[in-house]
């Protein structure tokens, strides 16, 4: 091939292996997926990077240290990432690339049983590039095609992909068709074996993440029994007090309405009928982190100016922890009350709130009206709230936590109503078997 044709080719090769990698980035990292500004970046620096090195004539390794810092700034700059995890996923998405991209071609020199796909500069060498590149279009297409494969799946269909690689490269210098290095095979036997530990050391990270923001969410909930606690005591004490005055209550109504005082007694009457209104238009569930979240949120809810209606049907007795419970509906909530807060007219704000049991499953559904289309940053929605609330998690943290139960979280709007429904498989518990670490969410 002629050296335009080859300059030509390993500029689309390079478009296409870093596009795939943001995408990757977004979904590994939960970030915003690359936009136009985005892969209009790594066009200009894709034909930057072709241009020079075919120019200087420098090796391939050079390649791959320009394209991994190209990586890095766009995935800083227009996915919003953080520095340090973008740079590692980028340095070994690149080496990676090189130790797959050199598998396709030696075993197809096996299979034709010629060294000539291992020079990428002919055009048989450049089949074993697109070879590879069309693979790896395909296997970006399959992930996003399957938005549930996350957490343990995906650490397990990552691992298998690098042991795959590893077999390869170990059966690669058992054969004897094709000539190839000692130092060559030791060199990419040594990568495969690196590759493998980056994808322990990254679940172990993710892990150390997750772990972190259920710490953090056990402290809140155990703020929010607290308060909970707090609230049943004062409602208690309420409906006591009432009803050890009530022959006294009775006997001053009496008195009003004997010397006909009909509008004292009714202004009396009033005042007595509001804290049993408070406690009536109290939800009870059963579950204290869920009390306390429902009707703490309708009080910001009535201060606001929101219709705010309950359906509640909860199952009692389950393996469903508080601190999870917590996490996801107090994130749905807070994230319900700022999108209504934002719409200027009152009479259009309303939350509807619907918990329900369906056999084994337990549906949460939160669903509100919003003035301007929801905004996502780093794969969450976005909140201009300042306090340090459930709701600076976002939805990762209600989806973490759905997890754990075998269930997701997921998001749609239409016209001017935004939806999330939360669903969690769970099994029903003896009180017996319940300690008082578990009933309390830890």
């Amino acid at each position: 091939m002629t050296d335009w044709l080859i300059l030509f080719s390993n500029f689309i090769a390079g478009s296409v292996r870093i596009i795939v990698c943001l995408f990757l980035i977004s979904r590994l990292l939960s970030a915003k997926k690359p936009e136009k500004k985005s892969i209009a970046m790594v066009l200009a620096g894709v034909a930057f990077i072709s241009i020079i090195l075919n120019v200087i004539g420098l090796s391939d390794f050079y390649r791959t240290i320009l394209e991994t810092i190209l990586i890095v700034v766009c995935a800083r700059c227009f996915q919003e990432t953080n520095t340090r995890m973008g740079l590692f996923l980028g340095i070994f998405y690149e080496i990676a690339v090189a130790f797959w991209q050199f598998l396709f071609a030696a075993w197809l020199g096996v299979l034709f049983r010629s060294p000539i796909f291992l020079d990428y500069e002919t055009g048989y060498g450049q089949i074993a590039v697109w070879c590879f590149h069309l693979l790896l279009i395909a296997l970006i297409w399959y992930v996003f095609q399957r938005p549930n494969i996350a957490g343990k799946e995906a650490f397990r269909f990552v691992s298998v992909i690098v042991l795959i690689g590893f077999v390869a490269v170990i059966t690669l210098s058992e054969q004897t068709v094709l000539v190839i290095a000692d130092d060559t095979l030791d060199m990419w036997t040594i990568l495969a074996v690196v590759l493998m530990m980056s994808v322990l050391v990254f679940n172990m990270n993710r892990q150390y993440e997750v772990e972190k923001e259920l710490a953090k969410l056990k402290s809140e909930q155990a703020e929010l029994l607290e308060r909970d606690y707090t609230s049943l005591s004062n409602a208690y004490a309420i409906n006591a007090k009432l009803f050890h005055d009530f022959h006294n209550h009775i006997g001053v109504l009496r008195q009003l309405l004997s010397h006909s005082k009909t509008q004292e007694a009714i202004q009396y009457l009033d005042e007595l009928q509001t804290p049993v209104k408070e406690m009536t238009d109290t939800i009870w569930t059963g579950d204290e982190t869920i009390d306390y979240l429902i009707n703490s949120k309708a009080l910001i809810a009535e201060k606001n100016g929101i219709k705010y209606q309950v359906q509640v049907e909860f199952p009692r007795h389950t393996n469903l922890r508080s601190a999870d419970l917590c996490a996801i509906l107090g994130n749905l909530l807070d994230n319900a009350l700022e999108a209504v807060k934002q719409i200027p007219v009152p009479e259009q704000r309303f939350i509807q709130l619907t918990i329900r049991r369906i056999n084994q499953m337990l549906i949460i559904k939160v669903e509100n009206s919003f003035f301007t289309p929801p905004v996502k940053q780093d794969g969450e929605l976005k909140t201009s709230k300042d306090d340090n609330g459930l709701h600076g998690w976002g939805l990762k943290s209600a989806q973490t936590a759905a997890e754990k139960y075998d269930g997701m979280v997921q998001t749609s709007y239409n016209g001017h109503t935004f939806r999330t429904v939360a669903s969690l498989s769970y099994q029903a518990v003896s009180v017996e078997s319940k300690t008082p670490m578990q009933a309390s969410g830890y």
